[in-house]
């Protein structure tokens, strides 16, 4: 058999040859959506890669990006791996803090950002150590006010780059093409490298029937970030099938939404299960009835999804609605919870049962549910870690000595607990450790009680992830302090704005109650599943 790699310029070949009418819906305002057809797309990103030929470029060299969904994202996520280097999207809900680590970390030289992003690059810009250029995505962009030394138009600079610039052919599949950092359970976030063969393998893979079923009628809407896992492999996977693209760009609401959905008929849209609730709200409470017929399928995941959610979905907009698994060191997808042939007699209620699952892990993908007993059985009840490995799984961490935690005999050990269906499908009971889950990204409780922990007043602290009807969960703070509290509302409010320094906004707990103690194991340890219990109940 020929040996050809398997990289992402062969996704821009087909494209260009089999695509070019087709469009890219690019919202990248509240006044402006372009459409761009294929053909005009991979001449902008050639024209981009001769750009950054230009910059200096060479193979390995990591440039990164702090920018919403759009067309101009859409040419970095080709331009840069297929140039030979890497692409490394910048999460941009991080704290300050933890931006300086993962861009210093990486060793991005050239950030490619949003205009209106711009002011958060420019606070932290005298803290980077490696980048030496910045590049400013827009429509109308002036950059003669910034203090940033070595800064440029993204438009001005492909207005005048060649247009008779080539991509490599000789690229390795083994070369690494991406990377993202997760959003820091504990500690600083940590970087995880995908390669050409990665990437292609899992966008491939979303064409199955057994997960999203991608193909060149599609209309697709990735609702996730494209700095978070890839969109969930979305971008890669549409140029490849040739899907019409819609990328909804900065500050979207549930209407904007919904108003792409009926002016692009989007059939396949993903995104976390907040999206989700705010879309259902703004369809129930709209005077006007909303058709969002044309979509086939919602995918949600990044947290668990209410069942009541996905049965109004499914029963009253009649939009089919999966859940997906993944994580950033799975590039995501692992499984999908697609109902298989036994299911169809099954009633609704057992049907959605089995809908709110994670799913049935995807073809190249193998998973183990362990305990100390070994594999768990398909009974549903006996639960142990979820372990993974195939193609797309990383093998470890870039640069970072927790590699030994999480990477070990050839499998990743997720920290998530689980049991697996008699149908072999995958549900996610617990987490090894108490991260709390806020709108499908992670929020570390114990960096929130360090935080806490070193003001005057406070004692102890113990954040615990409490049910939130928007977010799914959101921390809040119980706290022991020193001494006796004379006004608690002032002293609630002196410690949020204490956290406000260090942590980002969405990270800080929505209440602190103040206890006379906190409840320990033998050893010490907080009891939180305790304080849940006891909460939830004076909380309701």
């Amino acid at each position: 058999m020929m040996d050809t790699p398997l990289v992402l310029t062969s996704f821009l070949k087909r494209a260009e040859t089999y695509f070019g009418h087709k469009k890219i819906i690019s919202r990248t305002s509240e006044t402006m959506i372009h459409r761009i057809p294929y053909k005009d797309f991979v001449v902008r990103t050639k024209k981009l890669g001769a750009v950054l030929e230009g910059f200096g470029l060479q193979r390995g060299m990591k440039i990164g990006s702090f920018a919403w969904n759009h067309h101009r994202h859409l040419e970095a996520y080709f331009a840069v791996p297929c140039s030979g280097a890497v692409l490394h999207m910048v999460n941009i809900r991080l704290s300050p803090e933890h931006l300086i680590y993962i861009i210093n970390h990486a060793e991005d030289e050239i950030l490619l950002v949003d205009d209106n992003l711009l002011p958060l690059i420019e606070s932290i810009y005298s803290e980077l150590k490696t980048v030496r250029a910045v590049i400013v995505m827009g429509d109308d962009v002036d950059v003669s006010t910034s203090d940033i030394p070595s800064i440029y138009s993204y438009e001005d600079l492909l207005a005048e780059a060649r247009e008779d610039f080539e991509f490599p052919d000789d690229l390795d599949e083994k070369l690494p093409a991406g990377m993202c950092y997760t959003s820091a359970t504990t500690g600083f976030p940590k970087g995880v490298v995908y390669t050409h063969r990665s990437l292609v393998l899992h966008a491939i893979s979303l064409g199955l029937t057994e997960a999203f079923g991608l193909g060149e009628r599609d209309v697709s809407m990735p609702v996730v970030p494209m700095f978070h896992v890839n969109a969930w492999g979305l971008p890669f996977a549409g140029v490849n099938y040739g899907c019409t693209q819609v990328l909804p760009g900065p500050n979207f609401t549930p209407k904007i939404l919904i108003d792409l959905i009926e002016s692009e008929k989007v059939t396949l849209t993903a995104g976390v299960p907040t999206i989700w609730l705010g879309m259902l709200q703004e369809l129930e409470k709209s005077e006007v009835p909303r058709d969002i017929s044309s979509v086939r399928t919602i995918v949600s995941g990044g947290s668990a999804s209410p069942k009541g959610l996905i049965k109004a979905f499914e029963q009253k907009y009649n939009v089919p609605f999966i859940v997906g698994y993944g994580m950033t060191e799975t590039s995501p997808i692992v499984s999908v919870s697609n109902y298989t042939s036994e299911m169809d007699d099954w009633d609704y209620e057992d049907k959605l049962e089995a809908r709110s699952t994670q799913g049935m892990t995807v073809s190249l993908i193998e998973t183990r549910i362990i305990n100390e007993n070994g594999e768990v059985p398909n009974d549903g009840k006996t639960m142990g870690e979820l372990t993974i490995r195939g193609p797309w799984i990383a093998d470890s961490y870039y640069k970072d000595e927790r590699t030994a935690d999480a990477f070990r005999d050839g499998w990743l050990y997720t920290g998530d607990i689980a049991v697996r269906t008699p149908q072999g499908f995958i549900k996610i009971t617990d987490r090894t450790k108490d991260l709390i889950k806020s709108g499908g990204e992670w929020i570390s409780s114990v960096d929130l009680e360090n935080g806490l922990m070193t003001h005057d007043a406070v004692f102890e602290a113990a954040v615990i992830a409490m049910p939130h009807p928007k977010w799914q969960e959101r921390p809040l703070a119980c706290v022991v302090t020193h001494k006796e509290i004379e006004d608690e509302a002032a002293l609630k409010a002196e410690l949020l704005a204490y956290l406000e320094k260090d942590f980002a906004k969405w990270w800080l707990p929505d209440d602190i109650v103040f206890l006379k103690e906190i409840p320990k194991t033998s050893v010490g340890k907080f009891l939180k599943a305790k304080l849940r219990d006891d909460l939830g109940e004076i909380l309701k």
